[in-house]
This record gives structure tokens, sequence and C-alpha cells, in this order.
């Protein structure tokens, strides 16, 4: 009972689905989506036209993106949160409409990533979201505080790119 909508002529006809990921029942996929690797979408959540799940990204049962969202890699949408932001990489975020809640530790423990990138992470969540610091400032303190293996660049070019906004707290 999973559906995929195939691409649209306004989407480049494509909708595309990487390896490895899992629909439960009910999981509805708009047209023109394109979906990473290793993407878990839980009973009854849904994307709207358009919308980027980047590689590892959970979306928990019953939530949703609005059409042209970006959904960052590592990122997890717990049960019934809703997003019409973009949804930066690592980031857990609840409730409706979704708010960040912390960074998803638990994916990234179980994908190897190190204690130090971990920090790095952490560093740059509360950069990004417990500072008072506006989109640009937060890009250029996480940009200092250094990268490891290339987990601050993944954020920070989706930061820069971002064409909807971010998930932010209310």
């Amino acid at each position: 009972y999973v559906t995929v909508n195939p691409g649209t002529e306004g989407g480049g006809l494509i909708t595309s689905i990487g390896d490895n990921c899992l629909f439960m029942i009910s999981s509805h996929i708009a047209h023109d989506c394109l979906i990473g690797n290793n993407v878990i979408m839980v009973n009854n959540a849904s994307l709207a036209g358009h919308v980027v799940l980047e590689d590892f990204v959970i979306m928990g049962a019953l939530s949703g993106a609005h059409q042209f969202c970006k959904i960052g890699a590592h990122s997890f949408l717990g049960m019934y949160s809703g997003v019409a932001r973009d949804l930066p990489p690592y980031v857990i975020v609840m409730g409706q409409p979704a708010e960040p809640r912390g960074i998803n530790l638990e994916g990234l423990k179980r994908r190897d990533f190190s204690e130090d990138q971990i920090r790095n992470i952490k560093s740059a969540y509360k950069a990004l979201y417990m500072s008072e610091l506006r989109l640009e400032e937060a890009i250029l303190k996480i940009k200092d505080i250094g990268d490891i293996d290339g987990e601050l660049n993944i954020l920070t070019d989706f930061l820069i790119d971002t064409t909807r906004g971010i998930v932010r707290k209310g």
C-alpha cells in the first residue's frame, strides 16, 4: 500500500529512489521527489511534490513534508511532524508545526560518527538554534568550528543552498 508517483514535465520527468530504502504501509511519495539512500519512511509518512530527502533520513509515522522542501542527511522527523521549510542535516524535529529538538545522536552513533564529529555537530546545532545569531552569522560560526571528515561542510552547504528557509523554533 505504498504509493510512488512518476515525475512530471515540470519536474524533469524524474522521481528517483536511492538504494536500501524502507517504505512502510501507506507511505506516499509524490511526483518529482528525489530520495537518497538508506531512507526510512514509517507508516503514513508523506511527501508532497518536488521534495528532496537526502541519505539516512527517517520520517516517523504520519509525518510529512510540504512541496519543494529539502530534508537534510541524517535528520529525523518525529511522529506527526510536518515541515514546510527545509530541515538541516542531523536535526531531529517534533510537533506540528515541527520544531528542532536536538541532533539525531542515536542515528549518528549507529553510523559510526566519531565522538569528535558528534561534538562538532552539537556545537554547530548550538550555533544554529541556541544562539541569537542570524542564519548568515551562524554559518560563519559553524565554519570556524573546524571539520573532521566533512560533517560540517554537509551542513554549511545545505544552509547556504536553502531556498525555503530552515525549520526554526517557534
